[in-house]
């Protein structure tokens, strides 16, 4: 060897070396950043030699299973592969893209500082098999990455054999939502994940308020998975998929046909079609031949129809008309300088391969030449942190090396992990805008475009994003707001649905099963108002099916149907029963008095109660006449007693405030009791003769007096009631007397008020009676427990109602105790029980309903009138707040009273003592004449008390000051007589 041989050239020998310097002086050297060295030889014998031996101990080690095929951190050259199919729709737009990818990347010595990739494409021509094999050929050389493979279902293959060799798989067309779980470590999807396009379309059919869907979709991994995604997320928005069409990837026009066939006997008209654009024209040719694209039916195709119609632009005239009102989704990239230089030179690039045609460019071609970016960027990470490209052999693939195989010729490359960490940690901007992983190692700020295909192309209606839904702004605009200010307003521009319409499909027909539909109705022996099946005959009428007719009459199409009683017309039959024969499938639906309650709501969906009812409790009344003591039954027991009580109370605490300054309050100890009682009873008719002259008594009288008129006009108004109007009275209070009393309790057969009883009332069963006429229970209520009948009827308004209508001698007592109706009941999440709903609705706003009612269930003069039950007595807890007003005005007057009261005690006992009153016994003492003696004479003789010690001090200061007493007597100005006797320096004291 007489030259140096480069790197590249040890890398296509499969021999690599890396030595220290301390190794061989004598090689020549090329340092790297971290001190290690590739090895280059020079022209002299000692020197070859050495590179020979050194050559030939690395291929021994790499023979038994060592560390081989070194390369330098920073070859010449980067190996990575890609599996397309060169002739599909995605292929073609994909090769394309990816070449001018590896062309800019190269160009750019920015990003690889000079290495260059090479990207060698395979072609898996449609086959699975051939995708598999070129996989394995790439893994025989020394490939960092592979771009591919192009379908879902070789991905799920080809992971396995990039998790063994640690190879990363970079995908920008598998999308299939379960290539993102652990088990394909090394599988990483550059694309949009199909869970946010079923998440999408999920957004769309609530949006439209349709409940259900039929999934037309191949039957292969990427098929079935989307449309187990699409199930799941359509059962969070309380939706359904009615039915699943798969094909198979080779169906014929035959398979197709009769697939088609099949999904257009059943009800919804929400057609869902996840399929390749291959074949997903040639199902909806045959859905256009076979009527499926006429007005009343929706076509939402994922984002394989617009890929389709971004590549080819020119498609026949035939199958732009098969395709007229569909609704798709295109992956959505936000404009920018990158996307809108790539686009312009796409046709300079597409021009290279005039064999191809005319080529558009499709969502999957920007992220295939985004993937090309990725995938450099994280290369060049890797290398920055030291990465070194580096194979090692599988020693159990070295156990497999008989036959043809070869598989030991694959190898483990010891990189594959820090490039997998750097190619989810890339942070780039891209010609598909903002290009990084989250957590879950999908792409960030999934979104898609609604687009309607109308006329020659497609017009946009709107955006669906992860972060805010549907929308008819770009998501780029939302980001910035936060998620609940647009969430509860989805919008999408108007779509112009197939059969040229703008208004929306209802989403379903009666399904063409060649049957009436099966109605179940209550074969009743007992108010055949509400329903009533003719003797003999399926002919059945009543309020209840004049409703039922009628709502059918509001729907827009026509709904065959046979009416089926149910019942041996000797009982009346249990509608629960009924309900739950048709979860059995023995009826399509359920006509007549059904109650909506809990448990029938467990089974079948209700349509708007079209009528309310309740149960209530109807017992015997008695009427109640006049007698001698009426005038006490306005006030109840109690009431008489406080307002009593209060009487005397305010009668004493006004003679307490007025004692001491009135004199009509005062007086010997028995006309003081009389005036107290007559006071207080006089103002109960306001005719008190005596007069308040404190504040404290004025403002205690005029509430009480306030209390009093009330009183007196509730009173009045009660005893007029009671002596003029017909009162009525049962020992049955409601449904709380009925269930603490031990008395037997009615109820009608079959219905549901015999086990709410039990349930929530804990009533034993020993005590109902089933009844089935109202004959059976005007008898039971007019024998009465003690004569074998029953203390009660318990049963639902609307019959009670009826009931009573011509049975004045019983009323309802109490309270509903239960609010519920009754509904049309169909099996769960049919179509018909909305529809329904919003007829029931429109009879009841056009007046319609109170016709029904009207027609079958008027009531009669008693029913008008209204049994009613006795005016209960004015209770104590109507006056409570009035007596408690009171009572506090009666406390703070006295408290006030009796401080001002002490603060008087204390100056005149003050003044007392001084004059040697100074026991306990005679405080108390003085303290009662205080209070008993009338306050003007206190004051009178405070006064004067005051006023002689004023002169005694006078005359004490004068005789300290010069010995002498002075007495004047004046004669004032106006002419009065005045003495003054003055005594100078007398010897001898002077007392008075």
């Amino acid at each position: 060897m007489t030259t140096a041989t480069n790197i590249s050239t040890l890398k296509r020998q499969k021999v690599y070396a890396l030595v220290t310097l301390e190794t061989v002086p004598l090689i020549s050297k090329a340092y790297d950043a971290k001190g290690k060295i590739g090895i280059f030889v020079s022209g002299n014998f000692i020197m070859n030699l050495v590179w020979v031996v050194l050559l030939v101990f690395c291929n021994a080690c790499s023979s038994d299973g060592g560390v081989s095929n070194n390369v330098s951190k920073r070859p010449d050259v980067v190996n990575i592969g890609s599996i397309l199919t060169f002739e599909s729709v995605i292929g073609r737009v994909a090769k394309v893209a990816m070449e001018a990818a590896i062309e800019d990347v190269n160009s750019n010595p920015a990003v690889l500082a000079g290495t260059k990739l090479k990207l060698t494409m395979h072609d898996s021509n449609f086959s699975g098999f051939f995708s598999i094999i070129e996989a394995l050929r790439f893994m025989e050389g020394d490939t960092v990455g592979i771009i591919g493979p192009q379908s879902s279902v070789m991905a799920h293959v080809i992971s396995h054999v990039a998790n063994e060799l640690h190879v990363p798989l970079l995908s920008f067309s598998a999308t299939d939502p379960t290539l993102s779980s652990l088990q394909y470590p090394f599988f990483v999807r550059t694309t949009q994940n199909d869970l946010f396009q079923m998440a999408a379309i999920a957004d769309i059919v609530k949006y439209y308020e349709w409940r259900e869907v039929i999934a037309i979709y191949v039957d292969d991994d990427h098929g079935r998975n989307g449309i187990a995604a699409l199930g799941d997320q359509l059962a969070a928005r309380r939706c359904k998929i009615s039915y699943k069409a798969p094909l198979n990837p080779q169906a014929s026009q035959a398979d197709i046909r009769d697939v088609l066939v099949k999904v257009a006997l059943l009800e919804s008209r929400i057609f869902v079609i996840h399929c390749y654009a291959g074949w997903g024209l040639d199902v909806l040719a045959l859905a256009q031949y076979l009527g499926m694209m006429d007005t009343g039916y929706v076509w939402i195709a994922t984002n394989w129809l617009s890929t389709k119609l971004d590549t080819d632009a020119s498609l026949p005239p035939e199958a732009i008309n098969n395709i007229q009102g569909l609704i798709t989704l295109r992956m959505y990239t936000p404009d920018s300088e990158l996307k809108r230089n790539f686009v312009s030179r796409w046709s300079n690039l597409t021009g290279k391969e005039p064999a191809s045609g005319p080529m558009g460019l499709n969502s999957y071609g920007l992220y295939a030449y985004d993937t090309v970016w990725l995938l450099a960027h994280a290369i060049a990470a890797f290398f920055s942190q030291g990465g070194n490209i580096s194979f090692s052999k599988d020693s159990r693939l070295n156990e497999l090396h008989g036959g043809s195989l070869n598989l030991s010729a694959m190898s483990i490359f010891n990189g594959g992990n820090l490039l997998l960490d750097n190619i989810l940690q890339v942070n780039m901007t891209g010609v598909t805008g903002l290009y990084k992983f989250a957590s879950d190692r999908n792409i960030i700020r999934p979104a898609f475009e609604v687009i309607n295909v109308i006329g020659l192309g497609a017009r946009k209606i709107g955006y669906w994003s992860n972060y805010s839904g549907l929308s008819v702004v770009p998501p780029e605009t939302l980001y910035m707001k936060p998620p609940d200010a647009f969430m509860p307003t989805q919008q999408l521009y108007g779509v112009i649905w197939p059969g040229q319409t703008t208004q929306k499909p209802r989403g379903w027909v009666f399904p063409q099963k060649g049957r009436q539909l099966r109605i179940g109705v209550p074969n009743r022996v007992s108010y055949l108002e509400f329903i009533a099946v003719g003797p003999g005959t399926d002919m059945v009428k009543g309020y209840c099916i004049d409703v039922f007719t009628a709502a059918l009459n509001l729907l827009p199409y026509a709904v065959p149907y046979q009416f089926f009683p149910f019942g041996d017309g000797r009982n009346n039959p249990s509608c629960t029963e009924i309900v739950r024969l048709m979860t059995a499938d023995v009826y399509d639906a359920v006509v007549g008095d059904v109650a909506i309650i809990t448990n029938r709501t467990k089974m079948a969906d209700f349509t708007q109660p079209y009528i309310e009812s309740g149960l209530a409790v109807v017992a015997p009344i008695r009427k109640l006449n006049s007698s001698t003591w009426a005038f006490l039954r306005p006030l109840s027991y109690r009431m008489w007693c406080v307002t009593g009580v209060f009487f005397l109370m305010v009668g004493a605490v006004v003679w307490i405030l007025e004692h001491r300054l009135n004199d009509d309050f005062r007086g010997p100890p028995r006309r003081q009791i009389v005036t107290i009682l007559w006071f207080s009873f006089s103002t109960l008719f306001f005719a008190h003769r005596e007069n308040t002259v404190s504040t404290l008594g004025r403002f205690v009288l005029v509430i009480w007096l306030f209390v009093v008129l009330i009183i007196n006009s509730s009173y009045t108004a009660s005893l007029t009631s009671i002596l003029t109007v017909q009162q009525l009275s049962s020992p049955i209070k409601g449904i709380e007397s009925l269930a603490a009393s031990n008395d037997p309790i009615g109820y009608q057969q079959g219905s549901f008020a015999r086990n709410y009883l039990m349930d929530e009332y804990n009533i034993h069963e020993s005590r109902l009676i089933p009844l089935n006429t109202p004959e059976d229970y005007e008898k039971a209520l007019k024998d009465g427990p003690k004569n074998g009948g029953v203390a009660a009827v318990v049963d639902e308004r609307a019959y009670l109602e009826l009931f009573l209508s011509s049975r004045c001698e019983f009323t309802i007592v109490g309270q509903e105790f239960t609010k519920s109706g009754w509904g049309f009941a169909f099996p769960r999440d049919s179509p018909l029980a909305v529809d329904m709903s919003t007829a029931i609705l429109k009879l009841s706003e056009n007046g319609e309903l109170q016709r029904i009612h009207d027609k079958w269930l008027m009531r009669s003069a008693c029913s008008s009138q209204g049994a009613k039950l006795a005016v209960h007595r004015l209770q104590l807890k109507s006056f409570s707040g009035l007596f408690l007003i009171c009572g506090v005005a009666c406390s703070l007057a006295l408290l006030v009273y009796f401080i001002v009261m002490l603060r008087q005690f204390t100056r005149h006992y003050t003044e007392s003592e001084s004059s040697g009153q100074s026991s306990r016994s005679g405080r108390v003492q003085t303290f009662l004449s205080f209070a008993d003696e009338k306050e003007e004479s206190v004051k009178s003789r405070s006064k004067q008390r005051r006023l002689e010690g004023a002169s005694i001090r006078g005359i004490d200061e004068d005789a300290s000051m010069d010995g002498s007493v002075r007495i004047r007597t004046e004669i004032p100005s106006n002419g009065g007589v005045g003495l003054e006797l003055e005594s100078a320096k007398a010897t001898q004291s002077f007392t008075s």
